[in-house]
């Protein structure tokens, strides 16, 4: 006769591994869609995540092309050390410490994984090409002129058209690379540091979220994770690190404010948020993550002063000139007027959540699944959660999101790995190996675009 007692941790392990078995599924079923659906040339090249066509065929922005660099043997080596040591001094550092070493570790992961594409095509070079901010960076003279003008440069096929990049996303985007080159700080290789550096804020950001809400033993838990972030791939580099890292601030704050009845970190997590939606459309919806905070918390008066934030920033920009609304319109024409008029919703509203999940590596499987049951013990990760994954399905189900999205969520992302935070003390060191190797072989058999 057997006991139920012991026969539960089988069964929850056994749950778990269905669970990372499901997303490691859905990969593989994104795969063999792309290529299936262009094996009968069914849609022209360019329809799927690895345009132009050169690319090849594949769910991720990017090409089959096995490789190694100087930051393979570096890489590997930190994902050993955070595997054999990460969840122990995790729990031990004082936790300011922990924060420190978390945050310097996470800098380390992503710039070893960048590496590995070697110094100038993995890390200086990403944000200057002829699709990116830094293009139009030199033509930018009068930033007055620029926010007046914005709106107006965004649909293609016009004389003074944007670049891809700058088109896609409102003006804070841009000008965040005009600030940096007006103090000295132009060109890619600061333009990268700055990305990278904002990025790993958010795996300091996160914990700091969980800590605030009253789960600081889970913040512990989760830190290992966040800093072997699969996402990192695409953290090193790219302007969503940026916004990721911003967003994920501009939470922390709202946290630490409303738990502690503070209305200046409040009306700071308003300013960061409000200025994130000016960095990219998508970002409103960080609004489900930072309206988990203030159910959890039920402080409403912290949310008037980060709204009061959020519409001085908003605010700032309609009397420069720039209103979110007309922007966001003209985005939706220029986004049809290019390849995402070619991609299929039917296939990228599945197909989207298995590059999300390559982002978020397996252990998001299991890590969902507890979380849907952990709401009574831990109502602060379980609430931040489920506002990003309402932030996913509303990207998902807009249309708006079709392919390179590994990159574009990574603001949501983050917070979705939160959850591995709630698998078993056994069971963290082996699936942080998973989350690890997850990043390596995205890195190391795939030339990723971003």
């Amino acid at each position: 006769m057997h006991n139920s007692d012991e026969d539960a941790p089988a069964r929850t392990h056994r749950a778990d591994l269905l669970a990372a078995g499901a997303v490691v599924a859905l990969v593989l079923a994104a795969i063999a869609g792309t290529l299936w659906w262009n094996d009968g040339r069914q849609l022209g090249p360019g329809s799927f995540g690895g345009a132009p066509a050169d690319f090849g065929e594949w769910p991720l922005l990017g090409f089959f092309h096995p490789h190694i660099g100087p930051g393979t043997v570096p890489a590997v080596l930190l994902a050993v050390a955070v595997v054999v040591l990460g969840p122990g001094l995790a729990e031990r550092l004082p936790w300011r410490a922990a924060l420190a070493a978390a945050y310097g570790t996470a800098v380390a992961w992503t710039m070893a994984l960048a590496l590995v594409d070697g110094w100038r095509f993995g890390f200086t070079k990403r944000l200057t090409g002829g699709t990116e901010y830094l293009h139009e960076v030199p033509g930018i003279t009068d930033v007055g002129v620029m926010l007046r003008t914005f709106a107006d440069r965004i649909v293609d096929f016009q004389p003074d058209s944007w670049t891809t990049h700058v088109s896609g996303h409102p003006p804070g985007a841009t000008l965040v690379f005009v600030w940096l080159d007006r103090i000295g700080l132009g060109g890619g290789t600061a333009a990268s540091v700055v990305c990278v550096l904002a990025g790993a804020a958010a795996v300091v950001a996160v914990p700091v979220t969980l800590a605030a809400l009253g789960h600081r033993d889970t913040a512990r838990a989760a830190l290992p994770f966040l800093v072997l972030f699969p996402g990192a791939v695409w953290v090193g580099v790219s302007a969503d690190a940026l916004f990721m890292g911003v967003t994920a601030t501009g939470v922390a704050l709202l946290a630490v404010g409303a738990t502690r009845g503070r209305v200046l970190p409040c009306v700071a997590a308003g300013v960061l948020l409000g200025f994130g939606i000016f960095l990219s459309y998508g970002l409103v919806l960080m609004g489900a993550v930072a309206l988990a905070v203030i159910v959890v918390t039920r402080n409403w008066r912290a949310l008037g002063s980060a709204v009061a934030g959020a519409l001085a920033v908003t605010g700032a920009f309609a009397a420069a000139g720039f209103w979110w609304f007309d922007g966001y319109g003209n985005v939706v024409i220029r986004y049809y007027q290019g390849i995402a008029a070619d991609r299929p919703f039917e296939f990228w509203v599945w197909a989207n959540l298995a590059c999300l999940a390559l982002a978020t590596g397996p252990v998001v499987g299991p890590g969902l699944r507890r979380a849907a049951l952990a709401w009574r013990r831990v109502p602060g990760l379980v609430a931040v959660v489920a506002g990003a994954a309402v932030a996913v399905a509303a990207a998902d189900l807009s249309g708006m999101s079709k392919a390179e999205v590994e990159r574009i969520w990574l603001p949501f992302a983050i917070w979705l790995v939160a959850a591995a935070a709630l698998v078993p003390v056994r069971a963290r060191r082996w699936w942080l190996l998973a989350q690890a190797a997850t990043a390596l072989a995205v890195n190391h058999l795939m030339l990723t675009n971003w």
